[in-house]
């Protein structure tokens, strides 16, 4: 069951992230693999969504509960869907700078033995480009800087 864990540095505030990140309505417009997002329900502390994830034929559909505690953290809760369990959590802290720590964890398995086994191999190279999108998405929103960004990161594939 693929899991990973990782701090960046960004030169964005924590308010700016968060709301980056809780916007799951336009993930769709920025995030690899995903053709779809249907929101059920959307309050400032918790949404129901459903999102449709693609890739070379395969399409997947799962509902998760994102909870929302601005700026500091999201939290999102798998429902429903093609996984046996999905974990993943956002903590947005300020560097005192001007910036943003980033703490990233996600935990997934699927109940599919093929898809956990194509998704173990695949998960380093997907989970790069996906956050990678998030980066590319906040310099699209806030625009770059001169300091760039860092990262520190701990992995765990298991």
């Amino acid at each position: 069951m693929p899991r990973h864990n990782e701090t960046r540095h960004l030169p964005y505030s924590p308010e700016q992230m968060f709301d980056l990140v809780a916007d799951v309505r336009a993930y769709e417009q920025f995030l690899p693999w995903v053709s779809a997002i249907r929101v059920r329900s959307d309050s400032e502390t918790e949404m129901i969504a459903d999102m449709i994830v693609g890739f070379k034929g395969l399409s997947e559909s799962f509902t998760s509960r994102v909870l929302k505690d601005r700026p500091n953290s999201v939290h999102v809760d798998y429902l429903d869907g093609p996984l046996k369990h999905l974990s993943n959590d956002w903590r947005f802290r300020s560097d005192g700078e001007g910036g943003v720590l980033i703490d990233f964890e996600v935990d997934f398995a699927f109940k599919n033995k093929l898809f956990e086994m194509i998704a173990g191999q695949m998960f380093d190279k997907a989970l790069r480009k996906m956050i990678g999108a998030f980066e590319t998405r906040a310099q699209a929103l806030y625009g770059s800087s001169d300091s760039g960004s860092n990262s520190s990161s701990a992995h765990n594939a298991a």
